[in-house]
Order: structure tokens, then C-alpha cells, then sequence
């Protein structure tokens, strides 16, 4: 007989029509995989909001256990890489979307999308950082390449007190810049400026229509944002800047023109947290382990329990949500 788990099931009807319950299931029950996984920890993110409420296409296969990264422990493998009693992370690889996820006491995946977690982070501590976190660090890493270093100027975080926008402030704080947040909710200043924020500003300056060119205000940028709010930071950064563009909570569309990168030679660096290939996500695991303050971690995160994730996913989508929310199982 197989051990029962709680899991939470998104499943449509004929007429399309979405519904969410939890369940019990077992590990017959699981997708294919060669290592299996206890999970000890995960996170709501706003792709998992959007895939529990259905608000936009993320689920792309039914009935689907949503959740698009966890932290657990290996009780089975027939990988080589992995052993049982390993420790590891996932995100993405299309987890939570196509493939049954983080939201059920264990799951069953390919050995390939696993990384090990770090030295010195808990199962816990990787959630607070989730797919939010490592999206961060991969803007992070992106702008450095490009040559954005602190000496350069500021950079502005658009969505600074969502989960990208935190953990971005406050890697981007501990590395020496001049961090530059943008957030609709104004009462999160506090917040922001503790988590290293050097300025606040209201969304509301970058939400209206942009202009091609604007005064130069920052090197660089990092937006989850999208739509007008890009196009306006991209119209902003100065000559030679980059901005890293990882979300969508704005908008798909981009209604920009081509100036700021024909007449100042900006760059709009794309980033994709989902399928990165794994030395890049070892290396920005790594870099979360040195350049993160875990004291700052626990300040930008709540934990809930698993019954909490269904509320938290409306939350989130609702902008309710401030930083990372951590789900222990």
C-alpha cells in the first residue's frame, strides 16, 4: 500500500471551467521521473497565483498539481547524480505547469532539473528565495555582465515590494548600489529603505504612457513589470545602461520606440528563470548563498502552512502580498 499525501489539484470541466480542491494522493499517482522527492518546503509565487486562480494560461495540462519550485529531501533515485537523504531544489522546467508540482507532500521529477541546495540554507530559507529570488539574482547577474556595477549609477526595481522586486532591493543593497524602488503601495516604504532601498518612488511615475527619450535617471533596472512601466525605465536609462526585464504583473505589451536603444545604446537583457541551463542556476545559487542577507531574507518573508496556499494565491495575484511567502509543509 502507498502513503497518502495532501496535495491541491487544479482540474477542468468540459465547458473549460476551472476548479481547485485538495486531494489525497500517492506516489502511484505521480508523474514520470527518476528521482523522488520529500517535499519539506515551498513558496507561492505570482505564476502559481495566476495558476490557482486561472487568470491566466499557466496550467497547460489537466488535472495538475500547481507549484512551481520546492525544497525537500531525496527518499528515491535511480539518477546517478542524486542519492537518497540529498538534499535539492527545483525551479521551473515547466514544474507547476505541465508537469505535477510543488503543492503535495512529494513529488516526482527528471534528476536533470535538480540542484543542490546550498551550504548553510535551509529548505526554508531556499523558499523564501524561490523562483522570485533566483529570477532576482539571475537580473543580478545579467547587469553585471553587462558592466552595470555599482560605480555606474543607480538602478531602479519596478514591482519593489513584490517577491522579485525584495529579494532584488535587497541583493542589489548588500552588493553596494544605489537601489532606486518603485512600488504602487506606498506605505511599504519602511519596508523598501530597511531592506536597503536608497529612494522610493510611486509606480505612478512610470505607469503612464512614456515618452521616447526622458531625463536619464538610472544605469540600470530591473523590471517585473512590464508594459508601460518598462518602456518608461528604458526611456529613462542612460547612455549605454541595461535594464533586466523578467515579468509581466503590468502587462505583456511593451509600447515603446526604438530611441533609447538607437540614440543611447540601452540594452533590454531578457531574462528566463524557467529552462536557464544548470550552470547558470548553480551559479546563481551560489551567489544567493554568499550575497544574500539571511537576516534580511526572514524580514521580506511570511510562512504559512499548506492550508494557507489556496488564500495566498488570490492574495498575490490581488497585490496583496509583500515580499515572499514561504510554505512549510
Amino acid at each position: 500500500m502507498y502513503e497518502t499525501f495532501k496535495a491541491i489539484l487544479v482540474s477542468r470541466d468540459a465547458d473549460k471551467k476551472q476548479s481547485v480542491a485538495v486531494t489525497d494522493l500517492t506516489e502511484a499517482d505521480l508523474m514520470e521521473g527518476e528521482v523522488t522527492v520529500a517535499v519539506e518546503a515551498t513558496t507561492v509565487n505570482y505564476k502559481d497565483g495566476l495558476a490557482i486562480t486561472g487568470k491566466a494560461p499557466v496550467v497547460r495540462r489537466w488535472p495538475l498539481v500547481p507549484g512551481i519550485d520546492f525544497a525537500g529531501t531525496v527518499i528515491s533515485s535511480s539518477n546517478p547524480d542524486w542519492r537518497k537523504g540529498d538534499k535539492v531544489i527545483l525551479n521551473g522546467w515547466g514544474v507547476g505547469e505541465t508537469h505535477f508540482g510543488a503543492y503535495a507532500g512529494r513529488a516526482r521529477v527528471k534528476g536533470e532539473w535538480l540542484v543542490p541546495l546550498p551550504e548553510g540554507i535551509s529548505a526554508h530559507d531556499a523558499m523564501a528565495v524561490g523562483t522570485a529570488g533566483y529570477t532576482a539574482m539571475l537580473c543580478v547577474m545579467a547587469l553585471e555582465r553587462h558592466g552595470i556595477l555599482p560605480d555606474r549609477g543607480p538602478v531602479v526595481v519596478t514591482g519593489a515590494a513584490g517577491g522579485v522586486g525584495s529579494v532584488a532591493v535587497s541583493i542589489l543593497s548588500s552588493l553596494g548600489y544605489h537601489v532606486i524602488a518603485s512600488t504602487g503601495r506606498n506605505a511599504e516604504s519602511p519596508y523598501l529603505i530597511n531592506l536597503g532601498a536608497a529612494e522610493v518612488i510611486s509606480r505612478d511615475e512610470l505607469g503612464q504612457p512614456a515618452k521616447p527619450l526622458a531625463k536619464e535617471r538610472w544605469a540600470g533596472g530591473i523590471d517585473s513589470v512590464g508594459s508601460h512601466t518598462l518602456a518608461n525605465v528604458l526611456s529613462m536609462t542612460s547612455y549605454g545602461g541595461a535594464v533586466a526585464a523578467c515579468g509581466l504583473a503590468g502587462g505583456m505589451d511593451l509600447p515603446a520606440s526604438v530611441a533609447p536603444f538607437i540614440l543611447r545604446g540601452v540594452s533590454l537583457l531578457g531574462i528566463d528563470s524557467v529552462m536557464a541551463p544548470k550552470a547558470v542556476r548553480l551559479e546563481a545559487w551560489r551567489r544567493i548563498g554568499a550575497d544574500l542577507d539571511l537576516q534580511k531574507l526572514a524580514s521580506l518573508s511570511t510562512t504559512i502552512g499548506f492550508d494557507g496556499i489556496i488564500d495566498a494565491a488570490h492574495d498575490i495575484v490581488d497585490g496583496k502580498i509583500r515580499g515572499r511567502v514561504v510554505v512549510d509543509m
